[in-house]
């Protein structure tokens, strides 16, 4: 670890340090669909943009339980902050596939972000030292704070042909160009997670040298020996998402508690507290919140154990955090919605904790990570089929 880079169990004090800030935060994000700047720049001190950077970019280089940890701390805060985060760790798996110079050059700033997302049209012709990238990208979280911005591309030939593999898939590649090269566009009027400024960007005839290009999670071009980049972009986003989701139904559980302790619904004698029927109802989904989260922590830490010791991870160990993701995603949303459900009319008001927590939930459940589709991926192999698509594993 290098000076001023915080070590695994200080960053957690760090988040909770910032808690009051992340909440008093919140409203305005929510208004400008944005983080405000003064909490981008305590994020920044407290190195939470770089929470999977190596260490030698002066990144915490976290494993996977422990980035999950993390975020979930900050989201019980605000879920769109953690999103935000976990979005621009993601991003930086990329230095793992870029010569050591590339990375200092696009992470050596202290306040370096870099977004992407994903497009329906971006193509990347090669040129002489270089590629010629035209495309719109959506779903860039953060990239109102982006000090670089990049994305997956189609290679074309200049005759317009697209570039295949031999199993006659396209040839693709990322591109990473700095944030002034490329046009913002106001996409992101949402539901939920509203502060996460999860607009799209678009560039036109951008030429991009070769050297700041790279087929992400290829093992072909990682450059990282790290056990952390034996693990796929992909499955990060998935342990740091259900992270995000779990926080949030922790919130939105710590929150009922506290009402159900004075609140006596109308027509009632009795506080919510005293139903045999809430009591119940949270008793269940107590144990199924804790289930899903101990299932996704125990799983990411046996995982990581033997990434460490063997150098590899195979598709049963990407299967198996798929599974405990995704299911982690599905029931800290029904958490959520037996909390916003069970406080009746006072979870409608947004000055209250619950009305937000059900958008950022369902919002979160929306995205791929959330899709129940993943299960019969996960059942194929459980079964001793070949997966129907390695693309989300």
């Amino acid at each position: 670890m290098t000076a001023g880079t915080p070590g695994h169990g200080d960053l957690l004090d760090r988040v909770r340090q910032l808690a009051g800030l992340i909440k008093a935060s919140a409203a305005e994000g929510e208004r400008a669909r944005r983080l405000p700047e003064p909490l981008v720049e305590a994020l920044h001190d407290a190195g939470l943009y770089r929470l999977l950077l190596p260490r030698s970019l002066d990144g915490a280089e976290l494993d996977p339980a422990t980035f999950a940890r993390v975020l979930e701390e900050v989201s019980r805060a605000d879920a769109s902050t953690a999103w935000c985060l976990c979005q621009a760790a993601g991003c930086t798996m990329i230095s793992g596939y870029v010569a050591h110079d590339v990375a200092r050059e696009i992470f050596g700033d202290r306040r370096a972000i870099l977004a992407w997302g994903p497009s329906p049209d971006a193509r990347a012709v090669p040129i002489d030292g270089g590629y010629r990238v035209s495309g719109t990208w959506t779903f860039a979280s953060g990239c109102h704070q982006a000090t670089w911005l990049g994305g997956q591309c189609v290679l074309h030939e200049p005759d317009g042909t697209p570039r295949r593999r031999r199993d006659g898939s396209p040839e693709t590649r990322w591109m990473l160009f700095p944030a002034v090269r490329a046009t913002l566009l106001d996409t992101w009027s949402v539901i939920g997670l509203r502060a996460t400024g999860s607009d799209s960007f678009t560039v036109s005839d951008l030429v991009v040298p070769r050297e700041h290009s790279a087929a992400r999670d290829d093992p072909a071009e990682r450059r990282h020996g790290g056990p952390l980049y034996c693990f796929s972009t992909t499955s990060l986003y998935a342990s740091g998402f259900a992270g995000v989701a779990l926080g949030n139904a922790r919130s939105a559980l710590d929150a009922f508690v506290a009402l159900a302790q004075a609140k006596t619904p109308r027509g009632l004698r009795e506080p919510l507290r005293e139903s045999a029927v809430v009591q119940s109802e949270l008793a269940r989904t107590e144990a199924r919140l804790g289930g899903a989260r101990a299932l996704l922590l125990g799983s990411l830490e046996e995982v990581w154990r033997g990434v460490v010791r063997t150098g590899t991870l195979g598709l049963a160990e990407r299967v198996r955090i798929r599974m405990a993701a995704t299911h982690a995603i599905t029931e800290a949303t029904a958490a959520v919605d037996f909390a916003y459900r069970t406080a009746g009319a006072t979870a409608i008001f947004d000055e209250n904790a619950f009305e937000r927590r059900f958008r950022d939930a369902h919002t979160l459940a929306q995205q791929l990570q959330g899709r129940q589709t993943h299960f019969e991926t996960v059942g194929r192999v459980l079964l001793g089929l070949e997966p129907d698509t390695t693309t989300f594993l």
